[in-house]
């Protein structure tokens, strides 16, 4: 129903059982706030070596063992312990406790939302590390939704002409593939484009921001990082204005020359950053070309990297171009056993109004709008007024589990604007009190698309507590703007 108003349906369900405070991501340029964790989370980083990261003499690996770089050394105390130039990196990560580290073997394909263990929806933050292998179709909607669900991705580029595996494409090309040819949103999502440039050296310096947890994070305070043939991006903050310079080369400021940018998309966070010599700590395989950029006496590269992975994981509240939602993927809870189990009763609102708590005719078998399985979906908004709409449900969620909320969204609209977030659903986690704990998106008219997409939020933080799910929809005074709800689901492992 994309012009005439929510009356036109006949509301055929009252007041409905609680499904609490879920605020879902912003339209796809916009800030989010990330949950706040009840306990401390376990921060799932999966790094990229299915796109040539070893071609020629690349070593852009935390370990030889894949996926998982525990089987060659469970505690790694030094970047020795794990074999590959992004070891330090790794190393660093693990020893904190509060990280869970895999990699993307060579052979595999990106995925989201499959059963694989190494499926994006499984982590909080995936990094690409100069890619030498253009990003499929399907690789690149993985990405693109990742991020857009509460993801955080690390773009790590390297100087134009970079082309390891002699293919005919360079990690800048790649990265700009990535950005301007998906079927997600290349309309320049994440509000920056690579530089096709090869700067031999230099040492880019970081902007004054005291409060930015990129540049001013748990790992340390950055000052500058490293040229060692590298490329800059340029910012384009009218297609998107959540991004920001943190580092740029000499001489420049503003819009060109950045060598490390932030931004966000959807729910998600993105991480850009011009040269792959700064995360290169001199170690890894016999035969290759390595140059210490890590412990570069002159750079503060080590910091920037782990502060930056910090901040896409969701584990500081700003920094970057804002702050933005909840993770995809997984915080483990706290320790000892869990039975599998989904936890939502009810969760297709096949049964109407039980189990949910919801405003009048939320819960409904309504035509207008169909439902994505069986007969009933939760509808919020759609009335061309000024509305307000809620959904929620209760529910606790045992301890030593791994929580992973999903749920299935469809938005139309009226509205003709392409940048103004007029109607927006929030999805948020609130306590027994009714404070809210986190918002894990907002979604808005601009969000507006054919069929429903799969929606999914980490929630393995909540472990142990009692909690209520709970969608709040907004509508302005004129053009409707419908949040359609299915196929919702909790599930504990």
């Amino acid at each position: 129903m994309l012009g005439s108003g929510k009356s036109r349906r006949r509301r055929l369900i009252g007041a409905i059982a609680v499904l609490g405070a879920l605020t879902t991501g912003a339209a796809v340029h916009a800030v989010q706030t990330a949950p706040t964790a009840a306990a401390a989370t376990t921060n799932r980083v999966l790094f990229d070596d299915a796109h040539a990261e070893e071609a020629g003499n690349a070593d852009w690996i935390i370990s030889t063992s894949k996926p998982d770089p525990l089987a060659q050394n469970a505690s790694p105390s030094s970047e020795t312990d794990w074999t590959g130039a992004l070891s330090s990196w790794g190393v660093t990560l693990q020893k904190t406790g509060n990280y869970s580290l895999k990699t993307l073997p060579s052979g595999s394909s990106i995925t989201y939302g499959t059963s694989s263990a190494t499926d994006l929806q499984n982590f909080n933050t995936f990094v690409l590390p100069e890619p030498n292998i253009l990003l499929t179709t399907a690789e690149k909607t993985a990405v693109m939704t990742f991020v857009q669900n509460g993801g955080g991705l690390f773009l790590i580029s390297d100087h134009t002409g970079s082309d390891r595996n002699n293919d005919g494409y360079d990690s800048p090309a790649i990265i700009n593939d990535l950005m301007t040819n998906n079927s997600v949103d290349s309309t320049d999502p994440f509000g920056f484009s690579v530089d096709l440039l090869n700067i031999s050296s230099g040492y880019p310096a970081a902007i004054s921001d005291s409060t930015n947890a990129v540049l001013n994070g748990s790992f340390g305070t950055v000052t500058k990082s490293l040229f060692a043939n590298g490329t800059t991006a340029t910012l384009k903050p009218a297609d998107n204005s959540a991004v920001k310079g943190l580092l740029y080369r000499t001489g420049y400021s503003g819009n060109t020359g950045a060598f490390f940018a932030t931004s966000t998309f959807g729910s998600g966070r993105v991480a850009f950053w011009g040269d792959s010599s700064p995360i290169d700590d001199g170690t890894g395989q016999s035969g290759n070309t390595l140059y210490d950029g890590w412990n570069d006496s002159g750079a503060t590269n080590a910091a920037l990297a782990l502060n930056a992975t910090e901040w896409l994981s969701g584990a500081t509240s700003s920094g970057g171009g804002g702050s933005t939602g909840g993770s995809t993927g997984g915080s483990t809870g706290g320790g000892g056993t869990c039975t599998a189990a989904q936890l939502l009763a009810n969760p297709g609102f096949e049964s109407g109004n039980t189990s949910w708590t919801a405003s009048s005719g939320v819960i409904t078998t309504s035509s207008s709008e169909a439902a994505r399985t069986g007969s009933y979906k939760a509808w919020l908004d759609g009335y061309g007024s000024a509305t307000t709409d809620t959904l929620s449900q209760s529910v606790t969620i045992p301890s030593g589990c791994a929580a992973a909320l999903t749920f299935y969204l469809h938005v139309d609209t009226a509205e003709t604007t392409t940048s103004t977030a007029y109607d927006t659903l929030k999805a948020q986690v609130l306590n027994s009190s009714g404070t809210v704990l986190g918002t894990l998106a907002t979604y808005s008219n601009l969000n507006a698309a054919t069929g429903y997409t799969l929606r999914s939020f980490d929630l393995s933080s909540y472990a142990g507590q009692t909690v209520t799910l709970k969608f709040t929809g907004v509508e302005g005074s004129t053009l409707q703007t419908s949040f359609v709800v299915d196929d919702t689901a909790l599930n504990v492992s």
